[in-house]
C-alpha cells in the first residue's frame, strides 16, 4: 500500500510539474502578426509594465516594429536577415523620404517637425541598407522606426555596427536582429516636448545555426565605445524577454560579434 501511494504521489508531482512548465511557456510566448521577423515565429515578451502602455505592433514587408505611444519611438524593430535579402539590398541605390506613420494615432506618433532643429538625427532602428527592395526601403523611413540619435554616433560607430552585421549575414547565411532604445535614469529629454530621447541603444543579434546571440550596447552620445552583452544581460536591462522559447543556458552564452569598422572616421568631423 505504501509503495502504491509513493508511486501515485510521484506521478501526481510529475504531472503538476509538466502542467506548470506548459503554462509558463504559454504565458511567455508573445503572439504576433509578424512572425516571419522573429525566431521561431514568436515575438519578444514585454515584462516591464511601463513599456506595455500604448504599445502597438506594426508589420512591414521586411521588418516589424513594436511601437510605444508614450515615447513615440520603437520599443524595438525586428528583422530576419538572410544572405539573399542583403545581396538584394546591395543593388538598391538612393534614399527615401522620412514620413510619419499613418497607422498610428496622431497623439502617439512622432511628426517630422518634432525633429526639426533638435540637434538629433532620425536614427533608423531597422536600417535602410538592410532593405531588399524599394517598397521595404520606403517603409523603413517611417518615423515609427526612428529614435532621436546622436549624429556622430549614428554616422560613425552605429553605421559601422550595421555594416559589420550585413557582412556577418553574408558569411553566416541568416541572422535574427532586434534593435531598440533604452531610457535609463529619471531625467529623460524630449524633442518638442513629445519624443523621448533614449540614453542607450542596443542591437541584439541571434545566430540560429549556433543557437546563441549577443548584443551591441552603446550610449546615445558622441562616443566610440561599446559593450557586448549576453542576451540575458540585455533582457535584465530592457525588461523584455527577447526570445521566449530560448533556454536560459543559451541566453548566457555569448555569440562572438565582429567589431565595427566605420566607413567614416572621426577625423572627417
Amino acid at each position: 500500500m505504501k509503495k502504491y501511494m509513493h508511486t501515485r504521489n510521484s506521478w501526481i508531482v510529475t504531472l503538476l510539474m509538466l502542467l506548470i512548465a506548459s503554462t509558463a511557456q504559454t504565458v511567455s510566448a508573445a503572439t504576433t502578426a509578424c512572425p516571419a521577423q522573429y525566431l521561431n515565429g514568436v515575438a519578444p515578451d514585454i515584462q516591464k509594465a511601463s513599456l506595455k502602455a500604448k504599445a502597438r505592433e506594426l508589420c512591414y514587408d521586411n521588418f516589424a516594429v513594436m511601437h510605444s505611444g508614450i515615447s513615440r519611438t520603437p520599443i524595438w524593430s525586428a528583422e530576419h536577415l538572410t544572405r539573399e535579402s542583403i545581396e538584394n539590398a546591395r543593388e538598391l541605390k538612393g534614399r527615401e523620404a522620412f514620413h510619419h506613420e499613418d497607422n498610428l494615432p496622431a497623439d502617439e506618433r512622432a511628426e517630422l517637425n518634432d525633429y526639426v532643429r533638435s540637434g538629433f538625427d532620425r536614427g533608423h532602428m531597422a536600417p535602410s541598407a538592410d532593405m531588399p527592395n524599394r517598397s521595404a526601403r520606403q517603409q523603413c523611413f517611417t518615423l515609427a522606426n526612428m529614435i532621436p540619435q546622436n549624429h556622430k554616433l549614428n554616422t560613425i560607430l552605429w553605421e559601422g555596427i550595421e555594416s559589420s552585421l550585413r557582412t556577418l549575414v553574408l558569411n553566416t547565411g541568416e541572422l535574427y536582429v532586434i534593435t531598440g532604445p533604452l531610457y535609463q535614469g529619471a531625467n529623460i529629454a524630449r524633442l518638442n516636448g513629445r519624443v523621448l530621447v533614449p540614453t542607450h541603444v542596443y542591437k541584439l543579434v541571434f545566430d540560429p545555426k549556433k543557437n546563441r546571440g549577443a548584443a551591441y550596447y552603446v550610449k546615445n552620445e558622441d562616443i566610440d565605445e561599446l559593450q557586448i552583452l549576453s542576451i540575458s544581460e540585455l533582457e535584465k536591462l530592457a525588461g523584455i524577454n527577447f526570445f521566449p522559447k530560448l533556454s536560459a543556458t543559451a541566453k548566457l552564452s555569448k555569440l562572438e560579434l565582429p567589431m565595427p569598422r566605420p566607413y567614416r572616421s572621426r577625423s572627417n568631423y
